[in-house]
């Protein structure tokens, strides 16, 4: 009985929050949020949940902390040799690839407005806003501008993934499928949207991500006048 309960002991005094976190990142990764509990996190821990609680007031601030060690990694340094657009580039490209490879990572972010996560995000989009020589009265509406697109289209991608792992589609299959259907839309009705079929069935979301971005700061250099 003694020599289980130094062993727990030392289990506990061994535990730290970044363990919590990584231990909580992997079962996100694996299970989703639905399968981040503090029972579950204890059982891959091997330790009590009150020895998770010492760390880490609720789920809630631990599903905040999993999202702000992901985006901490993903933003890493801004390249001191690349222009402000190049460094909007990679930073939306690394957030984009992050939240595909952790589709989880989009609802936490939605779940903690004007915490930690985004609050990085957001200071160095506009950081870079900034050296693009956007006047100071539109960097805030530019950077915002930025931010919502990435999240949202970088969530939608993520959460399209997450679907079509859980309902076994393959991608190529889905999206010939749903090619096929435009393209029997009504003419009238649908101009456009039978025009893009053909589209749909060959697009990179990648690809398409980063010439959105490209978009928003093409506009930005043309309101500066320097296209």
């Amino acid at each position: 009985m003694t020599e289980n309960v130094t062993a727990k002991s030392r289990r506990e005094a061994a535990l730290s929050r970044d363990t919590i976190i990584d231990a909580a990142i992997a079962l996100l990764d694996s299970s989703g949020e639905g399968g981040l509990t503090f029972r579950a996190l204890a059982t891959k821990l091997a330790t009590g949940a009150g020895a998770i609680y010492w760390h880490v007031a609720d789920k809630d601030a631990l599903f905040t902390a999993a999202s702000d060690v992901i985006m901490a990694r993903a933003i890493g340094d801004a390249l001191p040799d690349a222009t402000p657009r190049q460094n909007i580039q990679t930073l939306a490209l690394a957030v984009f690839d992050a939240m595909d490879q952790h589709p989880w990572l989009g609802s936490a972010l939605s779940q903690a407005p004007g915490q930690l996560p985004t609050v990085r995000l957001l200071e160095r989009l506009g950081q870079q806003v900034a050296a693009l020589g956007v006047p100071a009265s539109q960097q805030w509406v530019a950077t915002c501008t930025l931010l919502n697109y990435l999240l949202g289209v970088g969530g939608q991608n993520a959460a399209n993934a997450s679907i079509a792992r859980v309902q076994d589609l393959e991608r190529t299959h889905f999206l010939e499928t749903l090619s096929a259907a435009w393209s029997q839309l009504d003419a009238q009705d649908y101009p456009f949207t039978r025009s893009v079929a053909t589209k749909l069935r060959e697009h990179d979301d990648r690809a398409d991500f980063l010439a959105g971005i490209d978009l928003i700061v093409q506009g930005m250099l043309h309101n500066t006048g320097t296209r």
